[in-house]
C-alpha cells in the first residue's frame, strides 16, 4: 500500500519584528514634530497674545526661509553620509560678492557695477563653484568631509571679512532684496520658493532614480556602484546642488535683514544640523524625508519665535538648541538601534 502520508511543510520564517518596529519608529520620530508644533502654538498664545496673529505667523515664515534652504541643502548631502559645514559660510560669500559686483567703489564695492542680474548671477554661480571644490576633494581625492569642509568655512570666513574689509554692505538693487520683500497673498516669496523648493526635493527623493541613488549612495556607498550607480558623479552633484542652494539662502537672509554684514551665516550651521537632526536626517546616512527636515525648520522658528516674545537672552536659545539637538540624537539612537560614530 502506498504511502499516503503528507510532505512535511517547510516553515515560513515571520517577518522581523524588530525591523518592522524600528521604521514605525523612524515614521513616528518625523511625524512626532507636528503634535510638538501645534502643542508649541498653544503655549504662544498663553505667552503672548500676539504669537498666533497673522503679522506674527508670516514673520516666523520669513525668517525661516533662508534657514529652509540651508537645511534643505545640508539634508541632501546628509542623506549621501557626507557632512558640509561650510554652507554656513556660503550664505555669507556668495552674496556679498554679488554685491561687491554690483556697487560703486564709492559703496565699498569693486567699483565693476555689474547689471543687477549678472550679479545675481555671479552668487550663485560662487556657490555652485564653492560646492564643486568640497566635492572634487571629497569624491576625487577622498579627502574627509568633514575636515575639507570645515576647513573651507574658515577659509571663506576669512575671506568675507577681507573682501568687506568688515563692512556691512548696503544700497544694493531692489533684486537682492525681492525674495523677502515682494509678497503673494501676504506671503513673502522666499517662503514660497523655500515650499517649493522642499516639495521638489522631497518627490524627487521618493519617486526619481536620482533620489533613491542619493538613499542608496548613503546606505552603502559600495553595494550602490555595485548595482551600477556613478557614485562619484552623484556625490559631486550633491555639493554643487547643495552649494547653490546656500547661496539662494543668503540672498533670502539679505533680503529679510535689508543689508550684508561681514559676519552674515555666522554660527548658522549649528541651527541647520538641528532642524535636520531633529526632522530625522539620519547622520549615518541613508535616512531621513524632506518632510521631516522641514518640521524640523518650522519647529525651530517657532521655538526661536516663542523665546523671543517671552523675551529670553539670545544665549538661552543657542543652548535650547544644543539641547534639542541632543535629545534629538539619543532618540535617533533608540529608534535605530544602532551606534553612532
Amino acid at each position: 500500500m502506498a504511502d499516503t502520508k503528507a510532505p512535511p511543510v517547510t516553515p515560513v520564517p515571520a517577518p522581523d519584528g524588530r525591523a518592522a518596529r524600528a521604521v514605525l519608529l523612524r515614521r513616528a520620530r518625523e511625524l512626532a514634530l507636528v503634535p510638538a508644533l501645534l502643542l508649541l502654538m498653544v503655549l504662544g498664545t498663553v505667552v503672548n497674545d500676539s504669537f498666533l496673529t497673522e503679522r506674527n505667523l508670516i514673520s516666523i515664515l520669513g525668517a525661516s526661509a533662508a534657514l529652509a534652504m540651508v537645511v534643505l541643502a545640508e539634508s541632501l548631502v546628509l542623506i549621501t553620509g557626507k557632512f558640509d559645514l561650510s554652507l554656513e559660510s556660503v550664505v555669507g560669500i556668495a552674496p556679498a560678492v554679488g554685491a561687491l559686483l554690483v556697487l560703486p567703489s564709492a559703496q565699498s564695492g569693486w567699483g565693476i557695477e555689474f547689471p543687477a542680474p549678472l550679479a545675481l548671477l555671479a552668487i550663485l554661480l560662487v556657490g555652485a563653484a564653492v560646492g564643486a571644490f568640497n566635492g572634487i576633494l571629497v569624491v576625487k581625492f577622498k579627502l574627509n568631509a568633514f575636515i575639507v569642509t570645515l576647513a573651507m568655512l574658515i577659509v571663506l570666513r576669512g575671506l568675507l571679512v577681507g573682501a568687506t574689509k568688515g563692512k556691512t554692505l548696503f544700497g544694493m538693487p531692489d533684486s537682492f532684496y525681492s525674495l523677502a520683500t515682494t509678497t503673494f497673498l501676504s506671503v513673502p516669496l522666499s517662503v514660497w520658493l523655500a515650499a517649493i523648493a522642499f516639495a521638489v526635493a522631497g518627490l524627487l527623493l521618493r519617486y526619481h532614480r536620482v533620489g533613491r541613488a542619493l538613499y542608496a549612495i548613503g546606505g552603502n556607498a559600495d553595494a550602490a556602484r555595485a548595482a551600477g550607480i556613478r557614485v562619484e558623479r552623484v556625490m559631486l552633484g550633491v555639493f554643487v546642488v547643495a552649494g547653490v542652494l546656500a547661496s539662494v539662502g543668503g540672498i533670502m537672509q539679505t533680503g529679510y535683514v535689508g543689508a550684508i554684514s561681514a559676519n552674515q551665516g555666522n554660527n548658522m550651521i549649528f541651527t541647520v544640523f538641528a532642524a535636520a537632526v531633529i526632522g530625522g536626517i539620519s547622520l549615518d546616512g541613508g535616512k531621513g524625508t524632506m518632510f521631516g527636515a522641514l518640521t524640523g525648520v518650522l519647529l525651530l522658528g517657532v521655538v526661536q519665535n516663542l523665546l523671543t516674545l517671552a523675551q529670553v537672552p539670545s544665549f538661552w536659545i543657542q543652548a535650547i538648541y544644543g539641547g534639542i539637538i541632543l535629545v534629538a540624537l539619543m532618540i535617533a539612537r533608540v529608534t535605530t538601534g544602532r551606534a553612532q560614530d
